[in-house]
C-alpha cells in the first residue's frame, strides 16, 4: 500500500510539515527510470527519490544521497531554486503532487503500469514528462472525490451497504476484509466491518511491514506475515523503512530464481556431458580393438600377398576367419604400425573420457547439493548472505549477460590462453567456419588434401603469437590426409577471406587470400600425454 491513496493522505501532511521552506537544489536522474530531487533549507538536506518504473513504483525518501560524477543528467531545469509551499495528494488516487509558492508543480503519479512525473512551471503551464512517450499524463489533472462509503452521509448510514468495496482501497483491506468473514456476513455487519477498517486506514495507528504470497509490502492493516510493526505517526520513517526492505526483497528473489537456474542448467549439461562420454566409452570397448588388428597381421605377415586390398586371416582369439582391410601399395608391416599407433590413441582417448566422465558427474552432484542448500539453509533468506554464498561457490552472474558456456561440438584445445577448434567432419567443418568462427578468428586448413578445419579463436586486443599459430597447423595437419607425412603445407588465413561458394559441397570453400605454414603433423594426444 505504499502507493495507494490512504498511506499517501498520511504521508502529504507529513512531507508538508518537513519540506515548508525548502528549496530544490537539485533535480537529476543516474539511473533508468529514476527521478531524485534533492531540497535545502540552508542548515539541512532532504531527498525525494521517484522510482518510475512499472515492475516497483516507489517513492523513497534517502536520508542521504550522493550523486554520480558520471553517467548523471540534470532534469527539469526550472525545478531549480523553487520553494516548497506543500505536499498534497489527490483524491482517491495514486498520485502526490508538490506545490511550491511560485505556482510551480510537481507531480508524481505512482500508478503500477505506467508511473510518471509531470513538471508545471505554473498552474496553467505547459506539462514537462519525465516518461515522455506517456503523451497523455501531459492532460492528467486530480478528479473530485466520488461519493460513497466514505463520505459523511454514508458513514452516519450504518444500514448503507455498497455494491462493492470503494476502489482506493485496493487488494489488502479487501483481503483483510474478507478475512474477517466479510463475504457471507449479513447487510449490517458488511457496513460495520467496512467502516471499522475505512477508520483503521483513514487513521491507522501502526504501519506494518509484512510478507504476502511472497511479497513484501507496506500495509496499513495486520495481514499475511507481520515482520514489523512500525508507529502510524510517522509515514515517512515507514516509507524510509519499507522501501529498501522491499528493494532488497526483490533483488533476493531475482538472484536467487538466476542462481537456481543456473544451477539446473548445470547439473543437466553436466549430466548430459557425462552420459555422452559414458556412451562413447562402452562403443570404444566393444569395437574390434585396433592392437588385435594390428596383432593378427604381425602374427600372419607371411600369409599376406603383396599389394592386397584386404585379407582374411584367421583369428586365434575366437578362431573364426576375420576379414581385415589394408591399403593398396602398403607394406602390412606399415599398417600394423598405423593400427598400434591408433591403439595407443585409443588408450588415451578411454581414459580421459573415464576422467570427463567422474569430473562432469561430480559437477552434476556439487549443483544438486548447492539446489539443496539453496532450498533448505534460512541464512540464503538474506541478501548479504546469499551474495556472500554465491560468490564462494562462484554462481556470480557472468559480467557480459548470456547463457552460462556449453560445450563446443568440435575438438577443442588450448594453448597460452588462445582456444583452437577442430572440426570433426565435413558437415561439422562447415558449422565450425560458417556459424561458429568469427571474421578475425584464424582459419587454417592443410593444403590441397582433405581434412579438418581448424579456427583459432582471437583475443581482442591481443594478436595471436607464432608458436600457438603453429601448434594449430600441427593440428591441421595431423587431422588431414597428410597425417602421415613428413612435411605438411598448411593454409593460414584470417576467417574473413574463406568463403563457401554457392552449390559448394559440405566442407568445401574458398580462400581468397592466404599465407603457408610448414609443419610436422603432431598427434596432439601424444603431445598432451608426455
Amino acid at each position: 500500500m505504499h502507493t495507494n491513496y490512504y498511506f499517501l493522505r498520511q504521508l502529504a501532511p507529513a512531507l508538508t510539515a518537513q519540506l515548508r521552506g525548502y528549496r530544490v537544489a537539485s533535480c537529476f536522474s543516474q539511473e533508468k527510470d529514476e527521478l531524485v530531487v534533492g531540497l535545502t533549507d540552508g542548515a539541512r538536506e532532504f531527498w525525494l527519490k521517484a522510482q518510475l518504473g512499472a515492475v516497483f513504483p516507489a517513492l523513497a525518501l534517502p536520508e542521504t544521497f550522493q550523486r554520480a560524477r558520471a553517467n548523471s543528467v540534470d532534469l527539469f531545469p526550472e525545478l531549480l531554486g523553487q520553494q516548497v509551499e506543500a505536499v498534497a495528494a489527490w483524491p482517491q488516487d495514486r498520485v502526490l503532487q508538490v506545490n511550491f509558492r511560485s505556482g510551480a508543480r510537481l507531480v508524481c503519479k505512482l500508478y503500477g503500469p505506467r508511473p510518471n512525473a509531470i513538471f508545471r512551471p505554473a498552474p496553467e503551464g505547459p506539462a514537462q514528462l519525465f516518461q515522455q512517450k506517456l503523451l497523455a499524463d501531459a492532460d492528467l489533472r486530480p478528479q473530485p472525490a466520488p461519493g460513497g462509503p466514505s463520505d459523511q452521509s454514508a458513514e452516519s448510514d450504518t444500514s448503507a451497504v455498497p455494491a462493492k468495496l470503494p476502489p482506493p482501497l485496493a487488494d489488502l483491506p479487501a483481503r483483510y476484509l474478507r478475512a474477517h468473514g466479510y463475504d457471507p456476513a449479513p447487510a449490517a455487519t458488511k457496513t460495520r466491518l467496512l467502516h471499522r477498517v475505512l477508520a483503521q486506514v483513514e487513521a491507522p495507528a501502526h504501519y506494518y511491514l509484512i510478507r504476502l504470497d511472497g511479497r513484501t509490502r507496506l500495509s496499513l492493516l495486520p495481514l499475511g506475515d507481520v515482520l514489523e510493526t512500525l508507529p502510524g505517526a510517522d509515514p515517512v520513517g515507514a516509507l524510509r523503512r519499507f522501501v529498501p526492505l522491499a528493494l532488497a526483497r526483490r533483488a533476493l528473489e531475482a538472484e536467487t530464481k538466476q542462481v537456481h537456474q543456473a544451477l539446473e542448467r548445470r547439473a543437466a549439461e553436466a549430466t548430459a556431458s557425462a552420459e555422452h562420454a559414458r556412451q562413447r566409452l562402452h562403443a570404444l570397448a566393444h569395437e574390434a580393438g585396433y592392437r588385435h588388428a594390428a596383432d593378427l597381421i604381425m602374427a600372419h605377415l607371411h600369409e599376406i600377398p603383396a599389394g592386397a586390398a584386404q585379407v582374411e586371416l584367421l583369428d586365434y582369439y575366437t578362431n573364426q576367419p576375420r576379414l581385415i582391410k589394408l591399403k593398396t601399395g602398403e607394406k602390412p608391416q606399415r599398417t600394423a604400425e598405423n593400427l598400434y599407433r591408433k591403439a595407443k590413441n585409443q588408450q588415451i582417448e578411454e581414459r580421459q573420457l573415464s576422467q570427463r566422465i567422474e569430473r562432469r558427474e561430480a559437477e552434476a552432484f556439487e549443483a544438486l547439493e548447492r539446489l539443496e542448500e539453496l532450498a533448505t539453509r534460512p541464512a540464503l533468506a538474506e541478501l548479504r548472505a546469499f551474495r556472500a554464498w554465491r560468490k564462494q561457490h562462484g554462481l556470480e552472474p557472468a559480467p557480459a549477460a548470456g547463457k552460462l558456456p556449453t560445450e563446443l561440438p568440435f575438438k577443442v584445445f588450448e594453448d597460452r590462453g588462445f582456444t583452437i577448434l577442430v572440426g570433426r567432419n565435413a558437415a561439422n567443418n562447415d558449422l565450425l567456419t560458417q556459424k561458429y568462427a568469427h571474421k578475425d578468428d584464424y582459419w587454417l586448413h592443410a593444403k590441397d588434401v582433405s581434412g579438418s578445419h581448424v579456427v583459432v579463436r582471437h583475443r581482442a586486443g591481443q594478436p595471436v603469437p607464432a608458436p600457438v599459430l603453429e601448434h594449430a597447423a600441427q593440428l591441421a595437419a595431423w587431422y588431414s590426409r597428410r597425417q602421415n607425412d613428413s612435411l605438411c603445407p598448411v593454409t593460414v588465413t584470417p576467417k574473413k577471406f574463406v568463403r563457401k561458394p554457392k552449390g559448394a559441397r559440405p566442407g568445401q570453400v574458398v580462400v581468397e587470400r592466404e599465407q603457408v605454414l610448414l609443419v610436422v603433423p603432431t598427434n596432439p594426444f601424444e603431445a598432451q600425454d608426455r
